[in-house]
């Protein structure tokens, strides 16, 4: 499990299963794991969810990624 910390100082948990999901069906993310830090800590965008009010998306553009520029969205 990982913990990283939002730019609100809470604590993020990226368990083993999520790891997992994310490293298997997205496998460029492969060696990303700082992005996800940076996009908690300097997100370009924050958005409330529109189904559930205690879900935030966190948005952070990246112009190089292994695939091309790409937008990384974590659900916190």
């Amino acid at each position: 499990m990982h913990l990283f910390y939002d730019l609100y100082n809470r604590g993020i948990r990226l368990t083993q299963q999520r790891a997992q999901h994310i490293f298997t069906d997205h496998p460029e993310m492969g060696g990303q794991l700082e992005k996800l830090e940076e996009t908690l800590k300097k997100p370009d965008t924050i958005i409330l969810s529109k189904t559930d009010e205690s879900v935030q998306l966190f948005y952070k553009n990246y112009l190089k990624t292994p695939v091309t520029n790409k937008f990384l969205c974590l659900v916190v």
